[in-house]
């Protein structure tokens, strides 16, 4: 089996504001271009889960987080011939505007009410919206 058709590990973080405010990003490259997704990205060698969602939060979105915790368990298969274990973390938000770091990522960040959300939502974002919804944690796609 090539490199190509093994699953990666995916990780994201839903970064939560005031309890009703997620934290949003429209995408602009790799898959889900257009599609509006939390922070998220690998997993790095020897990196902690925790080391990873803050990592992610600062590279990405230049905001700090805090009260790291599991969210949910997913076999993301919607992407094919891409193929992702998703780990995804839920935070709130500690600090910082957030702003664009990584141009040929993302097109803007927002913050948007959970209950009124921009179309289209990248997969892994509206797992983590029915995840936070429902208590599901687990997600065998």
């Amino acid at each position: 089996m090539s490199d190509d058709n093994k699953p990666r590990i995916g990780v994201g973080v839903m970064v939560l504001k005031n309890t009703n405010k997620v934290l949003l990003h429209k995408r602009k490259s790799s898959h889900g271009s257009g599609e509006y997704a939390n922070p998220g990205g690998h997993l790095e060698y020897m990196e902690s889960f925790e080391e990873y969602a803050r990592r992610e939060c600062r590279e990405e979105a230049g905001i700090e987080i805090k009260n790291i915790r599991f969210h949910y368990l997913l076999n993301m298969k919607e992407y094919t011939p891409k193929h992702y274990v998703h780990i995804q973390f839920i935070a709130d938000w500690a600090s910082g505007e957030p702003e664009i770091l990584e141009p040929e990522k993302a097109e803007f960040w927002g913050w948007y009410d959970i209950d009124n959300l921009p179309e289209p939502i990248f997969k892994s974002t509206k797992y983590s919206l029915e995840a936070f919804r429902t208590g599901r944690n687990f997600f065998d796609a």
